[in-house]
């Protein structure tokens, strides 16, 4: 076994960061003990990471380990992406203190954005929550996964797309999912092995670009592609103005009567470009706790 240590920059909360990773159960976790098992593709290879806190919020310090000998460096790298831990958060955080969510970002100093483990895995992910609660949400990924995936040293791995595509409808119907639902999640696939979609090339576009060739996919819209860029990822300046979460969240801050409009939230937005994203998993943050 490896392990290599990474100083963070600027305050992180990685405890934040496992409360929210342990909202989905495919992940394995120890809060107490402050670690989470990354599942990790390695060309043909699945492996598992863990990423330990040994650190604080103020001087975070993060222990990677893996029984896997090779590949090292390309691991640690992949964490370190996965985490953004070279993103200086304390300058986020100066920046918000110039606005109306200066409150906020005192009350939780240090959020950071955590993005999905795998750009394929977060699609199908995001496909599968579209307009369900999140309970339902994560009994349908979890029995989707479960199902199909695999499952090393206790850490899921989502299935690939080549054996997505070679479903029926009728095998995720059998897991509750929607006529539609498997028909997207299962096209989208097909799609993704005939080479007519190809994510990682999608993850270096601009965010317009992403959300005119990805939305053009059958079942894939703007809430879908936006939260594709903010967790898979990880961009800094998504906001999400359709997403009741964040409309209740502003609807308690700025203590309305009802929840405010989307056009209303994106106007009011604009004013915490770059790092809408950051305001977006603030607000998400302060109703959640």
């Amino acid at each position: 076994m490896w392990k290599e240590y990474y100083h963070s920059p600027g305050m992180y909360d990685f405890d934040y960061s496992l409360r929210r990773l342990s909202m989905d159960p495919l992940v394995r976790i120890n809060p107490k003990e402050r670690w989470v098992d990354v599942p990790v593709r390695i060309e043909d290879e699945k492996v598992v990471v863990r990423v330990k806190a040994e650190g604080t919020t103020e001087k975070p310090v993060f222990a990677v380990m893996s029984d896997h000998d090779d590949d090292q460096d390309v691991i640690f790298e992949y964490i370190r992406n996965i985490f953004q831990w070279d993103k200086d958060l304390n300058d986020i955080h100066q920046f918000f203190q110039q606005t109306e969510l200066s409150m906020l970002f005192h009350q939780y100093q240090g959020t950071p954005i955590v993005r999905d483990f795998n750009l394929y895995d977060s699609l199908m992910k995001v496909i599968i929550h579209q307009q369900l609660n999140m309970k339902f949400a994560y009994t349908l990924s979890t029995r989707f996964v479960q199902k199909f995936g695999t499952e090393i040293d206790g850490s899921w791995f989502y299935p690939e797309p080549e054996t997505v595509a070679k479903l029926d409808y009728d095998d995720l119907r059998e897991l509750q999912f929607s006529q539609r639902k498997a028909e997207y999640v299962i096209d989208t696939s097909r799609k993704i092995v005939d080479g007519e979609l190809d994510l990682y090339k999608l993850s270096k576009l601009e965010n317009n670009e992403v959300l005119k060739e990805l939305g053009s996919v059958r079942g894939i819209g703007p809430w879908t592609v936006q939260n594709w860029l903010l967790f898979a990822l990880g961009r800094d300046d998504l906001f999400p103005a359709a997403d009741i979460g964040i409309q209740n969240a502003l609807k308690k801050w700025w203590q309305l009567d009802n929840k405010p409009s989307k056009n209303d939230v994106e106007k009011k937005a604009e004013e915490w470009s770059p790092y809408r994203s950051y305001a977006a998993l603030t607000l998400w943050r302060s109703i959640e706790d």
